[in-house]
């Protein structure tokens, strides 16, 4: 008898007659979900739905791709989005001013108790100065730079130089001091500040952030005159860690300036002018690497000037002969007058050395 598998018509030529000869043509679970078409459920077809196949959604390569690599894809994309919105939506971006390691600004004019008097000598204004000071850079005392716990050598040197040049370009370079130069100071300031910066020297106000003389040393020059270039300096610096990401330079310094009224000749008497400066800098790695100071402190006093003079744009010295007068009664009550506003009386220069 034939083989009950067989047709009655019997096997076709070449076949085999058994079920082997279609497993080439079977399909396995990824072309069916690679497929571009799927049959409609017994539900759906139930529904009404006029074709018995509906298209599957189109995303090539991406449709074959198990569930969880699917999800993990997305994931990554939402990701991606998120840090390019916050990156562009950021405050630093829409102008908010930076809420941290922002200047904070203290000053004290100092008030004399008789007439200004001037100079004996207008060639040589300095030579009743007493020993310690030196001329310009010459006098700002920077030590050595040595390693730290988390700094290297290198770094702290080219922290002291940047310091150094900060420190020249905002209190000892005649354009900054009379001719109202800024850009040189605001190339050595961290972009975190620069925005703080430029709003001090646009719109300086006394509120302790925004003075453009907690940035550095500046006279109105249609007032005042330098009778001589040089400034002498006396002055050293100090070098520790704040944290162990962060450099810490404190400087502090007396400058000596010989000033004239703007519009004189070299016959116009000459008086001295000086100025305690205290500042604080920051660093980490990377403004060490740029060359940049974050100035987080500065302290100042500053005379012969009138007590209640208007000091957050321009210094306003008294000149040789101008008095302060009687220093103005301090009301505790006037909660117009800011409490950080103080006045001392001016004592000879170079008595505490």
């Amino acid at each position: 008898m034939g083989d009950p598998r067989e047709p009655p018509e019997g096997v076709p030529d070449g076949g085999s007659g058994n079920e082997d000869e279609y497993r080439s043509v079977v399909f396995d679970e990824s072309f069916v979900r690679a497929a571009r078409i799927q049959e409609l459920s017994a539900s759906e077809r139930l529904g009404g739905y006029s074709r018995g196949v509906r298209p599957r959604l189109g995303f090539g390569h991406i449709g074959s791709l198990p569930r969880q690599a699917v999800a993990l894809l997305l994931l990554v994309v939402m990701a991606f989005a998120a840090a390019v919105y916050f990156g562009v939506s950021s405050p630093r971006r829409m102008g908010v001013q930076p809420t941290g390691n922002q200047l904070t600004v203290s000053m004290a004019a100092l008030s004399p108790s008789s007439a200004v008097p001037a100079v004996a000598d207008p060639k040589s204004p300095f030579a009743a100065l007493p020993p310690g000071y030196a001329d310009g850079a010459a006098g700002l005392g920077i030590p050595a730079g040595s390693a730290t716990a988390h700094f290297t050598r290198i770094e702290v040197t080219r922290a002291l130089d940047t310091v150094q040049h900060f420190l020249v370009a905002s209190a000892l370079n005649p354009a900054t001091l009379v001719q109202g130069e800024t850009g040189a100071v605001r190339a050595l300031v961290t972009p975190g500040e620069q925005a703080q910066y430029d709003q001090s020297l646009n719109s300086p106000g006394d509120d302790q952030h925004h003075a453009a003389t907690g940035w550095l040393v500046r006279f109105d020059p249609g007032k005042v005159a330098l009778a001589v270039d040089s400034v002498k300096v006396a002055g050293g610096m100090k070098v520790t860690e704040a944290d162990s990401a962060t450099l810490e330079i404190d400087t502090d310094h007396t400058l000596v300036y010989a000033l004239r009224p703007a519009g004189t000749d070299t016959s116009a008497p000459v008086s001295l002018f000086s100025v305690r400066r205290e500042l604080r800098f920051e660093f980490d790695h990377t403004d060490i690497g740029a060359g940049r100071a974050r100035l987080v402190d500065a302290v100042l006093q500053a005379g012969p000037m009138a007590c209640g003079a208007p000091l957050a744009d321009h210094l306003q010295p008294l000149l040789a002969g101008q008095s302060a007068g009687t220093p103005p009664a301090v009301d505790p009550a006037d909660h117009t007058v800011p409490a950080w506003q103080v006045c001392g009386v001016l004592g000879p220069l170079g008595a505490g050395h």
